[in-house]
């Protein structure tokens, strides 16, 4: 799918209404939005005149997924239950506050244990986003690690 040029994201807002965080989760998303942009998968189920603009916001304890092309033509929006993620969330923020203080003040080889712990559990992450959206948008892992990113930045404003 990274192939075809119309089954990707050129576009991606977060909601804005929920304010700033720390910096270093503003530079998660940052970097998140940046990756993103620069290499995805993203094909909604039944449509095919991508690229496509990504909005995500949370609304009453929701995700909210509004998909729209290029030129603001509405495609479709998808609104799925934080709660299969609010465990992993949960463990992911600890374990990012953890590698986070461990960057500051540790080893180089607890640093490396911290960070494999947080690269497991944001996969497990990912692929529950991309279990949650089989059926409605098409996604490869590498976009899904990135939208989860985003969903936890969004949550952690939230």
């Amino acid at each position: 799918m990274a192939g075809n040029s119309a089954q990707r994201l050129c576009d991606v807002v977060l909601d804005d209404t929920i304010g700033r965080s720390t910096p270093d989760v503003e530079h998660e998303r940052a970097v998140a939005i940046f990756d993103l942009l620069e290499d995805n998968s993203f094909a909604p189920e039944g449509h095919d005149n991508g690229p496509y603009k990504l909005y995500l916001s949370l609304v009453e304890q929701r995700l909210v997924f509004t998909i729209k092309t290029e030129g603001d033509a509405p495609v479709a929006t998808h609104i799925l239950s934080l709660t299969p993620f609010r465990r992993i969330i949960k463990d992911y923020f600890m374990i990012c506050d953890s590698y986070y203080q461990a960057i500051r003040s540790s080893t180089p080889s607890q640093i490396e244990a911290i960070d494999m712990g947080r690269r497991g559990i944001h996969n497990e992450g990912s692929q529950t986003l991309m279990d949650r959206l089989s059926g409605k948008i098409r996604i490869d892992f590498d976009t899904a690690r990135r939208l989860f990113t985003l969903v936890c930045v969004l949550y952690w404003r939230g």
